[in-house]
């Protein structure tokens, strides 16, 4: 089992940076995909942005340039900093561990609202 625990959630201005943190008890494989999805009212769910342990990394496109998405295996956290936010980026964000052939654990989320 895994438990994922965020912070860093809140309110910031259009323009502005907040980073977002999670943090993986239990075992994380090498094979695991740690990552952030985000969820708006009225949408689905969708990937942000993802790592693996080997560093490489994928990004929604609407998210490119402005958010970067920081791993530590060692730590077994996960970080994303979210830069030059935008009011599309208002949404519920869940920090996520892919385990191939198992699921994906979720963590319980925190809110992030762009408004001035």
């Amino acid at each position: 089992q895994v438990q994922l625990v965020e912070s860093g959630g809140g309110l910031v201005q259009p323009g502005g940076s907040l980073r977002l943190s999670c943090a993986a008890s239990g075992t994380i494989f090498s094979l695991d995909i740690m990552g952030w999805y985000r969820e708006a009212p009225g949408k689905q769910r969708e990937l942000v942005a993802s790592q693996t342990t080997g560093g490489s990394t994928d990004y929604a496109d609407s998210v490119k340039g402005r958010f970067i998405i920081s791993r530590d295996n060692a730590k077994n956290t996960v970080d994303l900093q979210m830069n030059v936010v935008k009011a599309e980026d208002t949404a519920g964000y869940y920090c996520a561990v892919v385990r191939p052939r198992v699921g994906v654990y979720w963590g319980q989320g925190t809110q992030v609202t762009v408004s001035s």
